[in-house]
């Protein structure tokens, strides 16, 4: 049934409409255009490529940049809500041409290390001359010192591949993620191969500051030492010590060789270790051996720890000197997933250049495992942007479009703060406690003479109100020693003397009257027969 007020029309042509993210799209581009981003891009990254056609680079980046706003789940998708508007969305970046989808395919695939090396060198200048927050944040220890955590750590993407059969008729088989992806850890399904991506992450204003990819497991350690480049670099533009920026690495990095790197740059470190050797140094077993320094129990997952905190000692035998945080909770009936287990005990260590008492054995272990609010920005980057997303099938354009997602997530970060400006999150500790030493309490002189004391001659004692007997009835002298010769007056049936007996030498001798009565089971029958007797 129709309502009489609604008119209903019907049209061949289609009326599409405008997609609900193109508004964004032209926000970003006003800003990329007024501060200049996009003409430094267009300036300072080139690509020179035979057959390139009518396009330029800049015409990729347009569409990349509005593909990673967009949030659409493929590029496929992304085209098809875009075809109807692909004019103005050029426009927009002040290009008129949008560059086909397989197009744009065969240019991430042609490109090569140093278009992308340049295009990162533009992303740091641009996180650098630019300061969207009105400070960094940090962490404000009890002595009220500032610290800026760095968080680095990888995220990996699986790929999976189809088993094919392999014989000496067959050609060797052509992966297509043979270049961007390798095997990696165990424990990933059969036939998988992993890319692994190293984010680096400022974890008070939750600015990404670079990213470095590679097939497999990647290369840990070298993706490391450049992203302690990126850190040293931010740190003297933003006029602080290296020594107050803190890096917050995992377990991957928990080896003396990175932690070596990480303290020869000056930068400061908290990690989890896996030397766990370090258990068996003196100073190690000594601490353990005495009483835990501190008992925590984490609010979340319930897990009591108790801490057993050492100030300084060797990381390697030629040094140098850190701080070793020992944790320790009681062994399941599973495995420990992390730490080491030793006679019923589970063992984690954490590796840090915190000093003490600025942060405490508890203040060193919550600071660690705050690191869990770096997967929430990675969530919600996935959410967001998904940059783990594959974007092509060589090194080269897959890292060359993560490079973009993480200077989009960072101009929305300014963004937002523009229109609703608030104060960076900081974390501040209490105060350390001062032990002050005990004030010596000087005690009254003693006056060196002083008046003997006397007493009154001896009085005998007055007589009880429960009729005892006074002092008077004792013949012999109070003060004295009893001369008189013991004598028991009562004898047991058993032979031994009565406890009274002792008493009967000072008590005045009396009469006493015995007479025989029979044997009787209860003595008041007795007592009542004697006397109706007489």
């Amino acid at each position: 049934m129709t309502h009489p007020f609604v008119t209903i029309q019907i049209t061949p042509e289609s009326a599409p409409s405008t997609p609900s993210w193109m508004g964004e799209v032209a926000a970003f581009a006003q800003v990329l255009t007024h501060t200049g981003i996009l003409k430094k891009i267009q300036d300072q990254v080139r690509f020179a490529r035979a057959r390139f056609g009518q396009y330029d680079l800049i015409d990729f980046i347009a569409v990349l940049i509005g593909y990673a706003v967009s949030g659409e789940p493929t590029l496929r998708a992304f085209y098809e809500r875009l075809a109807p508007f692909a004019e103005p969305f050029m426009a927009l970046f002040g290009r008129n041409l949008l560059p086909h989808r397989s197009t744009l395919s065969r240019f991430l695939a042609a490109l090569d290390q140093s278009t992308v090396e340049a295009l990162r060198a533009r992303f740091q200048e641009d996180l650098l001359a630019r300061k969207p927050f009105p400070s960094p944040g940090g962490v404000f220890d009890r002595t009220k010192e500032q610290w800026i955590v760095v968080d680095v750590d990888g995220t990996r993407q699986a790929a999976r591949q189809r088993a094919l059969p392999q014989t000496e008729s067959l050609p060797a088989p052509h992966r297509r993620f043979e270049q961007v992806c390798a095997p990696g850890y165990q424990g990933r399904k059969r036939g998988e191969v992993v890319r692994t991506r190293t984010v680096m992450l400022q974890a008070h204003t939750h600015q990404f500051l670079g990213t470095f990819g590679g097939p497999g497991n990647g290369d840990y350690r070298g993706e490391l030492l450049r992203a302690i480049q990126v850190i040293t670099t931010y740190a003297t533009k933003l006029g602080l010590s290296t020594a107050s920026v803190l890096l917050r690495l995992d377990g991957l990095y928990g080896d003396a060789a990175p932690l070596i790197d990480v303290l020869t740059a000056g930068l400061g470190v908290i990690a989890r270790s896996r030397d766990y050797h370090l258990l068996d140094l003196e100073v190690v077993r000594l601490a353990l051996a005495h009483s835990p320094d501190r008992v925590c129990t984490h609010p979340e997952s319930g897990m009591t720890r108790t801490l057993y905190d050492c100030k300084s000692i060797p990381l390697t035998p030629a040094g140098p000197q850190v701080r070793l945080v020992i944790a320790t909770h009681g062994a399941t009936s599973s495995s420990p997933a992390i730490g080491v287990e030793r006679d019923g005990t589970v063992y984690e260590l954490f590796v840090s250049t915190l000093p003490s008492p600025a942060f405490t054995a508890s203040d060193v272990l919550d600071l660690y495992l705050h690191r869990g609010s770096f997967e929430t920005v990675l969530a919600d980057e996935d959410e967001e942007q998904d940059a783990d997303r594959w974007y092509s099938h060589t090194p080269c354009g897959q890292e060359f479009c993560q490079i973009l997602a993480q200077w989009v997530w960072n101009l929305r970060l300014e963004l937002g703060m523009t229109l609703s400006s608030s104060d960076v999150r900081t974390t501040e500790f209490a105060q350390a406690k001062v032990v002050e030493p005990a004030q010596a309490v000087e005690l009254p002189p003693v006056p060196k003479h002083t008046s003997p004391v006397t007493y009154g001659p001896p009085q005998w004692a007055r007589p009880s109100f429960t009729r005892g007997f006074p002092g008077s009835a004792f013949p012999c002298n109070q003060m004295e020693r009893c001369v008189a010769r013991l004598i028991a007056r009562s004898i047991h049936r058993s032979g031994a003397p009565s406890g009274m007996a002792p008493c009967g030498s000072c008590m005045p001798r009396g009469s006493a009257i015995v007479a025989t009565v029979p044997c009787e089971p209860n003595v008041k029958k007795a007592l009542k027969a004697a006397s109706l007797g007489g």
